[in-house]
């Protein structure tokens, strides 16, 4: 068996074997030129031979595994022994090293170990008194340092003193505790004004002329001495100069007293974009400059816009209040226009910032820190003394004094700066929205009433006008994702509700005094022939179908208001997957623009617990409107208008206004169809039947129990004779009009009809709805209603005219009867 290979090698050569080419060795083993076609028998017997050797090589391999895995199958189980094992001999070796260590710390004598103690001794004192060396020479340095700065600012070597300030400053805690050290802090701050007040001149003229050089030298000397601060708030005065004189110059129309109106005056809403450009066109400047001098340019840049921003006389929130005041109702456009443009302003400082991030991030790949003018070569800690800056006392502004320069990664600050004084117009939204609406629509009914005239259709006058209102409420949706990204939507409800109501009222008003005003006056009767006894005149007929076609009207209103509250319902449920999406951090979406921004909507008031329970409330809803069928608009069913089964109402009080709007259209028009028997009824009370006496001879001829019967109560007087065929032509005209759709509106707002009433109507229309299921499944602002049944119609006015009519004769005409015979 020597000639077999190990187990490694086998191994090995199993699994990097290839039959192929094996194979095809071996048939060309025997011949070197390729077996021809004719060679088939030959060709056969290799092959044969071939076969024969792979099963022999099949054999052989598979005998050989199996001896291996035996060999494997027996060595494994002594492997816990090796390692049970090789763990005994490291225990022992650990016991045997420590009792070495033990042996070796016997063999050093006592003597030598208390000298190499004493030695240890001494090096820890000696490396202490060379500390306190240096800390006294520096000390002693103090002697000179008042001669020695006023020397190099005299000679204007400001390197040399600020370096000479830097060295004694470190000095100073040497003196902590000790009464010399109020005196040597004194000394400090004074002698840093002088360095300050030295370079102030040249610092303004160098920033002025944009040597960066040199800034960056100026920049370096103040970081020495601590004025970091000071330094900063020279270049930011110097440089926002021309921004500061062109917001200041402005000569505006709507912020402030009047000023002197020039071919240059112009809006606020105007003017800022042109400011924010020149803004920018600075901004865009300083991303060059700021990275040459400061170490750190982004959160300079930063510093600089919030510093800007705050310098502005008059300030950014005064000029905001007086653009409100001066345009009323109307400044939320203003405002909204103002918002705009400074989003717009915010984008660009933010791709700016980007830019010059990005910058920085390379440069600092070629560039070590240690270049830096304000590394610390020392590694002491920077410490800043209480100190009063020149640059305080000598009336340079120092905004960045307000406080802390930012320190955040990304820069931010400077667009919470900008946007908040916005914010309480932001916050106050919802009321600045709804007195838009209003003066909106005082303009539309202003508008509306010039082009009215005696001879205009009302009812086409209304549907003109509520085209105007739907539109203008579909511009608040756009307002207020433009001004509030969707945190007033609260206000925004509220604002269209208290506006469709407003504008629905007026029209009631209106109908309620076209009822008190009219009265019928003219006596020629109609000339329809199939009416001919109802003694309607020619102005009850057109007043009749005037108020129809009102009522017509209010059912087409009724109808815009259900399809946009439905888009109201689905514009809330986009808003609330936003903010369901921006409360997910792992896709880093804002709600507005900037983080900013974004940071003061939601920490405002607007973010309230009212509005996450409207947007909760909506998101279902807007899912489930696409998979139920609307109910009939002319469902008797409901009280005021119909709404998709399970939804909250959005407008409520625009509901209830249609609602009322819809009653007084059917009180008007019942006083028109009852007008005759009223004229009937006028004179009723003053019948000389209600006095009449009976026949005295016919008293003494009844018998006891014979009954004694008025003479009014043995027939129907003339009056309720045409009163009674007047009810009885009632069904006639609801035979013409009873399939009217203005009929069929609103059935549950009809006067004096008993809600039980109308349960079978409503079960007719359940059913009328239920068989409507196959049609094809749709928004609700795209289903048609269904048309309520004509006899239900009928019926209903019916009764509640009968019942009009017995509470008109109870109510108005019995209680003014004079007096009745016995």
């Amino acid at each position: 068996m020597d000639f077999l290979p190990s187990t490694a090698k086998l191994i090995d050569s199993i699994e990097n074997f290839d039959v192929i080419p094996w194979v095809n060795n071996i048939l060309h083993s025997s011949r070197d030129d390729p077996p021809q076609p004719s060679d088939l028998v030959e060709l056969e017997q290799h092959i044969t031979h071939v076969l024969a050797m792979l099963d022999i090589a099949y054999e052989d391999t598979s005998s050989h595994l199996e001896r291996t895995i035996d060999d494997v199958t027996r060595s494994v189980p002594r492997l816990t022994y090796d390692l049970h094992s090789m763990k005994d001999e490291a225990s022992s070796l650990h016991a045997s090293l420590l009792g070495v260590i033990e042996q070796g710390r016997g063999a050093v004598p006592i003597v030598a170990g208390a000298a190499l103690d004493h030695i240890r001794l001494l090096d820890v004192v000696k490396g202490r008194m060379e500390s306190a060396g240096v800390v006294l020479r520096e000390a002693e340095s103090w002697s000179t340092l008042e001669l020695e700065v006023t020397a190099l600012l005299a000679e204007k070597n400001y390197e040399k003193g600020a370096e000479r300030l830097s060295e004694a400053s470190r000095s100073m805690v040497v003196f902590q505790n000790t009464p010399e050290y109020e005196a040597r802090r004194m000394l400090m701050v004074n002698l840093q004004n002088q360095l300050e007040a030295s370079l102030s001149s040249a610092l303004v003229s160098a920033i002025n002329t944009q040597d960066l050089l040199l800034c960056r030298s100026y920049f370096s000397i103040f970081f020495q001495i601590q004025r970091e601060l000071e330094f900063r708030n020279y270049y930011n005065a110097s440089r926002r100069t021309s921004v500061l004189a062109m917001w200041s110059s402005a000569s505006l129309i709507d912020c402030g007293p009047a000023p002197l109106i020039t071919t240059d005056s112009t809006t606020f809403a105007e003017f800022l974009p042109k400011f924010y450009a020149s803004f920018l066109a600075l901004l865009d400047i300083e991303r060059v400059s700021i990275p040459a001098i400061f170490p750190d340019p982004v959160l300079t840049l930063s510093a600089f816009i919030s510093s800007t921003l705050v310098s502005l006389q008059p300030s950014f929130s005064y000029r905001l209040s007086l653009l409100a005041t001066t345009h009323g109702d109307t400044a939320l456009k203003e405002l909204v226009s103002v918002l705009k443009a400074t989003e717009e302003f915010a984008i660009h400082v933010e791709k700016l910032l980007r830019k010059m991030g990005g910058a920085v991030s390379r440069s600092s790949n070629n560039s070590s820190l240690e270049a830096s003018p304000v590394s610390n070569p020392r590694g002491h800690a920077r410490r800043r003394s209480t100190r009063m800056s020149v640059s305080l006392r000598s009336g340079v502004s120092s905004t960045l004094g307000h406080g802390p320069i930012p320190t955040s990664g990304d820069g931010m600050g400077w667009d919470q700066e900008l946007f908040q004084p916005l914010l309480d117009f932001q916050i106050d939204y919802g009321s600045l929205e709804k007195r838009l609406l209003e003066d909106t629509l005082h303009m539309i009914i202003k508008s509306a009433s010039k082009e009215m005239t005696q001879s205009t259709d009302r009812a086409w006058l209304l549907k003109e006008n509520a085209v105007g209102v739907f539109e203008v409420a579909e511009e608040s949706l756009l307002r207020c994702t433009e001004f509030t990204h969707g945190y007033g939507t609260v206000g925004l409800v509220r604002a269209l509700d208290n506006f469709f109501k407003v504008f629905i009222n007026l029209w009631t008003t209106d109908v309620h005094l076209e009822s008190s005003n009219y009265t019928s006056l003219e006596h020629n009767t109609v000339s329809n022939d199939d009416l001919l006894d109802m003694d309607y005149t020619l102005q009850d007929w057109s007043h009749f179908q005037a108020t129809l076609h009102l009522l017509s009207s209010a059912r087409a209103v009724s109808e815009r208001i259900m399809a946009f509250e439905n888009k109201l319902r689905l514009y809330l449920a986009q808003i609330a997957s936003r903010f369901r999406l921006a409360r997910d951090k792992s896709n880093n979406s804002m709600i507005a623009t900037t983080k900013g921004e974004s940071y003061l909507l939601e920490q405002s008031p607007l973010k309230s617990t009212e509005l996450h329970s409207l947007l909760d409330s909506i998101e279902p809803q807007a899912r489930d409107s696409f998979h139920s069928p609307m109910l009939s608009t002319g469902s008797i069913r409901h009280s005021q208008m119909p709404t998709h089964p399970g939804f909250e109402p959005l407008l409520v009080d625009a509901r209830q206004a249609i609602s009322a709007f819809a009653h007084a259209c059917q009180v008007s028009l019942q006083g028109t169809i009852l007008s005759p028997l009223h004229k009937h009824l006028a004179m009723y009370a003053s019948l000389t039947s209600w006095n009449a006496t009976g026949d005295p001879n016919s008293k003494h001829s009844l018998n006891a129990h014979d009954l004694q019967i008025p003479n009014f109560s043995l027939s129907p007087t003339n009056t309720m004779q045409r009163v009674a065929e007047g009810l009885l032509n009632l069904p006639r005209l609801f035979e013409v009009y009873a399939e009217d759709d203005a009929l069929g509106f609103s059935l549950a707002t009809l006067p004096y009809l008993d809600p039980q009433i109308l349960k079978g109507g409503s079960e007719t229309c359940a059913d009328t709805t239920s068989q409507q299921t196959h049609m094809r499944r749709s928004s609700l602002s795209n289903v048609k209603p269904l048309a309520v049944d004509p006899d239900a119609v009928s019926s209903a006015w019916l009764l509640s005219l009968g019942q009009a009519l017995l509470k008109y004769l109870t109510v108005k005409v019995l209680p003014i009867l004079y007096g009745l015979s016995t």
